[in-house]
């Protein structure tokens, strides 16, 4: 009975203390990685390192140098040798280690036995990248970030470039159009591409870009950031008007760099290889950043003559996708669906857009219409979005590489507001004044007098 009696006391607290474990991985995995995961994971690494590496193949055999230096100091079986391996080093989602490859190995090698270390080692993701010629890193994930994201808070901002979303390997995706001039962004309703649109507004409006929207939907989406907006058409009529305006926009832009570099003016744009961040900086043009949201609805018509009006729009579109880079004209495309359906210049006017992001979608053909020209691989990991993760999109480019990223709720009202601080950012562009969308008054609410209870006596 004693002995019972103790290990009743003991077992009582250990109990607890497992079950309080599980609870804070199930339901606050951001406090139990750093407090249980991480040591635990740490010694799993250390202990296991060599035969984790053997079982995955990792393992080259050791040279005869070293193989008589084992024979001559020890009696010990010659092992194979694994990757060297650096520091560990731990983070707030995971821990980072570095391997110096041994001869004959590729990082491909590693890369292919990431499933196995994740198992291996009781973590919830392994991703590997190549440092330099003979050296990967490791970035071992402990949890499933994108379940509740939690953007980095050591972000450096700069021109054009905004952290929109976070990628599973819990590093920020970061929206560059220096690098990425023009994207494309798919998403079905309630998606999450409406929150994806809102980051990148509010994130764009401090700063020194002239934002432009063309909203057919009414401008229900991007009405809301009227006061920071420099120009915004809420149907195709408006549209067929302001294109023109950006498009004359360009060309002078390009006279400005003919002038400046002593081109001739004869030269066609095409074969001008600069952009005006080449200019001084007191000569440069505020770059513009073009908002298109239901694409759609600028390709489909309701009568023939209509027809013409569209074709305008989808030229003009396809005009500023080739050549508004180099004049600092950036292109963010957002629809439900892009495809060769849509009427003449649909494909030509995609294959111009560099970036992609495919939220959830209702069929297999619109998650092909994103990423199956570019990575074919990203379109089944699509098609796999839940519709219980808001958010949650796969990203890519015309380079083939791809990710899961989720993009952190924003409030429509925060967005709205952060517009609104930044309404002195608005650069002054002649051209664009016609279509600067009215910035309604906010009405200001009365606070009633508060109620004296009870109420005084009056004669």
């Amino acid at each position: 009975m004693t002995d019972l009696a103790t290990l009743l006391e003991v077992g009582g607290p250990v109990a607890a203390l497992g079950g309080g474990a599980a609870y804070a991985r199930a339901k606050h995995p951001g406090m139990y990685w750093p407090t249980v995961g991480l040591p635990i994971s740490t010694v799993r690494l250390l202990s296991s390192y060599s035969s984790v590496m053997e079982a995955c193949g990792l393992t080259v055999a050791p040279s005869r140098l070293r193989v008589l230096a084992v024979k001559a100091t020890t009696r010990r079986e010659v092992r194979p040798v694994p990757p060297r391996r650096g520091i560990i080093r731990p983070t707030t989602t995971g821990l980072r280690v570095r391997l110096r490859l041994a001869p004959g190995q590729e990082p491909a090698d590693v890369a292919a036995s990431a499933e196995r270390l994740r198992h291996a080692w009781g973590v919830h993701a392994v991703y590997v990248s190549t440092v330099k010629p003979g050296v990967v890193e490791l970035r071992l994930v402990g949890f499933d970030v994108l379940r509740k994201v939690r953007m980095p808070r050591k972000l450096l901002p700069d021109l054009l470039r905004v952290p929109v979303a976070l990628r599973e390997d819990a590093t920020p995706f970061v929206r560059d159009y220096r690098t990425v001039p023009h994207q494309l962004t798919l998403g079905a309703t309630l998606s999450g591409k409406s929150m994806y649109l809102r980051h990148l507004v509010a994130r764009l409006a401090p700063q020194p870009v002239a934002l432009v929207g063309i909203d057919c939907k009414r401008g229900v989406e991007l009405a809301p950031f009227a006061p920071r907006l420099s120009a915004l058409a809420t149907d195709p009529d408006q549209a067929a008007e302001l294109l023109p305006v950006l498009i004359k926009e360009m060309e002078e832009r390009y006279d400005l760099i003919k002038a400046r570099q002593g081109v001739a003016p004869s030269t066609p744009d095409e074969e001008i290889t600069s952009d005006i961040w080449g200019l001084p900086a007191h000569e440069r043009p505020v770059p513009v950043v073009l908002f298109v949201d239901e694409v759609a609805e600028l390709f489909l018509v309701a009568t023939k003559k209509d027809e013409e009006r569209r074709d305008e729009m989808v030229t003009q579109l396809i005009r500023l996708a080739q050549l508004g880079r180099a004049a600092g004209i950036y292109l963010e495309v957002c629809g439900q669906r892009f495809g060769a359906e849509l009427g003449k210049g649909a494909t030509m006017l995609r294959a111009q857009l560099t970036g992609r992001v495919c939220h959830r979608v209702n069929d297999e053909a619109s998650a092909k219409m994103a990423l199956g020209d570019i990575a074919p691989e990203a379109v089944a990991a699509a098609c796999a979005i839940a519709p219980e993760r808001p958010g949650l999109a796969v990203a890519g480019d015309t380079s083939g590489g791809w990710s899961r990223i989720r993009t952190p709720y924003l409030s429509l009202g925060d967005a709205a507001d952060a517009c609104r601080e930044s309404a002195h950012m608005v650069p002054d562009l002649p051209a664009l004044k016609p279509f600067r969308p009215d910035v309604p008054v906010r009405p200001t609410v009365e606070t009633p007098d508060p109620v004296v209870w009870p109420r005084p006596v009056t004669d």
